[in-house]
């Protein structure tokens, strides 16, 4: 679980709860409309599915589920697992890679080893998993646009709802005492609109770039250790090639040749 993610989400909910709690003394009832909430959430729900074919919509819970959940091996251990294997293929050939492939968590990085171990010539091997890099890409940037359109419609059903509001509340100026409560009302669509996009869109959308960024930097290392186990370098090399995508003082911490005392 992303600790982050969680402690951010909640964190932030507290606050607008706590401002709303303080600043009416603790009426929060006068927050809640529900017709200007169906209006909102329900609007954007499916203002985004009108946008969408009917299996890329609900594919967003599993985008929902990534913002919390992620499995993703860090490019350390990744470094040094391809090291490690590097040793493995100088010292016993490179099918004795394929015992070891229980060991690799990660498909994309077991499909190149196969590739390797059924003696693929490295431009195909650079091909195919290019490939899969740029259909993962595209994967992302779907699931990423769902998100944002519901930030983009969320405050734009609550500015109609608002007008709504105001319509129907200056159709009753013959009632002063209505005023208030009718402007309370229509505001609070607006409300709605901007929690919706600032407190769980919009963040989301930031996680999920960042998420992206993260996986295709992996994926590239990924590549490059296993056109290095095809072009058979040797080990400290390998170590040498990858541990490039690492910052400076976390790079000798690899547990690799380039680290172990001889």
């Amino acid at each position: 679980m992303d600790i982050a993610s969680v402690v951010g989400l909640l964190a932030a909910i507290g606050m607008v709860v706590w401002s709303l709690w303080v600043g009416t003394g603790g009426a929060l009832g006068v927050y809640w409309d529900t017709p200007s909430a169906i209006l909102v959430l329900g609007g954007t729900l499916f203002t985004v599915l009108n946008t969408q074919s009917l299996d890329r919509f609900l594919g967003v819970f599993k985008v929902v589920k990534l913002h919390f959940f992620s499995k993703t091996q860090t490019i350390a251990q990744t470094i040094e697992l391809i090291v490690k294997l590097g040793e493995l293929a100088r010292r016993e050939g490179v099918l004795s890679l394929e015992n070891h492939l229980n060991e690799v968590q990660d498909d994309y990085l077991a499909n190149g080893i196969r590739l390797v171990i059924d003696g693929t010539a490295a431009s195909e091997i650079e091909a195919i998993l290019t490939g899969e890099m740029e259909a993962l890409d595209q994967r992302h940037s779907q699931g990423k646009n769902i998100v944002d359109l519901a930030a983009k419609y969320a405050p734009a059903f609550g500015m109609i709802g608002t007008l709504m509001g105001l319509v129907a509340m200056l159709a009753n100026m013959d009632d002063p005492k209505a005023i208030g409560p009718g402007m309370a009302v229509a505001i609070l669509t607006t409300f709605y609109g901007a929690i919706i996009a600032n407190v769980f869109c919009l963040p989301l959308v930031d996680k999920l770039s960042y998420r992206h960024e993260e996986e295709m930097l992996l994926k590239t290392v990924m590549l490059k250790g296993i056109l290095s186990l095809q072009a058979g370098d040797n080990p400290r090399v390998t170590q040498a090639k990858l541990s490039v995508y690492l910052p400076p003082r976390t790079r000798d911490k690899i547990e690799g040749p380039n680290t172990r005392k001889e």
